[in-house]
């Protein structure tokens, strides 16, 4: 079976013989969560895309671009697999985007190293998933691009303990790994580590086991959607803030949940690579179409990942059409200003170069909404975890 897979794959990719026309339209298949928990995320990335299209047209170069979209439901890599199969043999896409959560990028790795199909990560964020193929390519981040500045940030700021509760999968290991080896580098001591279940949802029994070693910092990692909105919640709830213990995270405060979490969430700090704050001609300009298409949305880490995925893919496009190889080897070194910040395609990770910034959640005066405001800035940081 796996040999007629293979031969069925290769025969469907490898259709286009190089030096001949391309095809007129290049199909894009998008895997990411549109039902369950996660849906908000799936959600964003076709409202992200459609905002890129809307801004750019539906044409690269010589070609139109058209996007497919499968339904991931979660983690799930067997599933991300299978349809990774059906756009590839089915459907003939030529390059294959989304992938929220790491295990669903992992499971496609040895199909698009085989089909050579460039594949843009619009989010799963731990650093090996780039070493299972030269075809992935990554508009998002690592969790040891933000988590290691932020550690350095901390002990600069004259915290010398602290604990960490990471949800214990691949990008809550990366997390924990870079905030101990960041802090500890600068004198620091790490209390305790403790990993949770990624099924937890009553997160009291850790936030306590944390009050009760008292560190002058507690960082945290937990996957997007519902469970950030509990566990910052628990952590206001148990008396850590009033206590002087401070929260440090990453995504924990995404702008999504941000106003649910009212005036809790004032004083938490976090680095991240994109605020809905972020002063700038391109995040304005973001951010007016987005919610000119799409009147409820959002800006986030999800929407903002998935925009400079499209670019990407745009650029390529417009590069090398549906030669796989070329495509990734134009993307390799280019620059451009995304509403971000600017960004650089690593040659060597193949994740993006780009700022990191501190952030502090205010009240902002004049809309009266809580914002993920940047108190600093540590300029283009690469994936520092990707030789860990």
């Amino acid at each position: 079976m796996k040999q007629i897979f293979s031969v069925a794959l290769v025969a469907a990719i490898t259709s286009a013989v190089p030096g001949v026309a391309l095809a007129e339209t290049i199909k894009v298949g998008v895997i990411a969560p549109f039902s369950g928990p996660f849906a908000i995320y799936g959600k964003q990335y076709q409202q992200a895309i459609e905002t890129y299209v809307a801004q750019n047209g539906t044409s690269a170069g010589d070609h139109e671009i058209e996007f497919i979209y499968k339904d991931v439901g979660g983690p799930n890599p067997d599933q991300s697999r299978s349809l990774a199969q059906e756009l590839l043999i089915r459907d003939q896409v030529d390059y294959l985007a989304g992938f929220t959560f790491t295990p669903n990028a992992f499971a496609v790795a040895p199909l698009i190293e085989q089909s050579q199909t460039p594949t843009v990560i619009f989010n799963a964020a731990t650093s090996s998933i780039n070493s299972g193929s030269e075809f992935f390519l990554r508009t998002s981040y690592t969790l040891w691009q933000v988590t290691a500045p932020l550690a350095e940030w901390a002990y600069d700021q004259g915290m010398r303990t602290a604990v960490t509760t990471v949800t214990d999968y691949g990008p809550g290991i990366d997390a924990e790994k870079a905030f101990k080896a960041a802090f500890e580098a600068k004198g620091g001591q790490v209390l305790d580590q403790i990993r949770m279940p990624l099924s937890t949802t009553d997160f009291t029994p850790f936030i306590q086991s944390v009050r009760e070693q008292s560190p002058d910092a507690l960082f945290t990692f937990l996957p997007g959607g519902p469970p950030t909105f509990t566990y910052t919640k628990t952590y206001n709830e148990n008396g850590l803030a009033a206590e002087g213990i401070k929260f440090l995270g990453t995504a924990e405060t995404e702008e999504v949940n941000l106003q649910g979490l009212g005036d809790e969430a004032l004083g938490l700090s976090t680095a991240y690579h994109y605020s809905g704050a972020h002063d700038s001609e391109a995040n304005a300009a973001f951010k007016a179409k987005l919610v000119e298409l799409f009147p409820d949305a959002v800006a986030n880490w999800a929407s903002v990942g998935a925009y400079d995925g499209t670019h990407l893919i745009y650029q390529m496009v417009a590069a090398a059409g549906s030669d796989g190889p070329a495509a990734v080897k134009s993307a390799l070194g280019l620059e451009w200003e995304s509403p971000r910040g600017p960004l650089t395609m690593d040659p060597e990770t193949r994740t993006v170069i780009q700022n990191v910034y501190i952030r502090e959640v205010e009240r902002d005066a004049d809309s009266g909404l809580l914002v993920n405001r940047e108190k600093g800035v540590i300029a283009t940081v690469g994936d520092l975890g990707w030789d860990q």
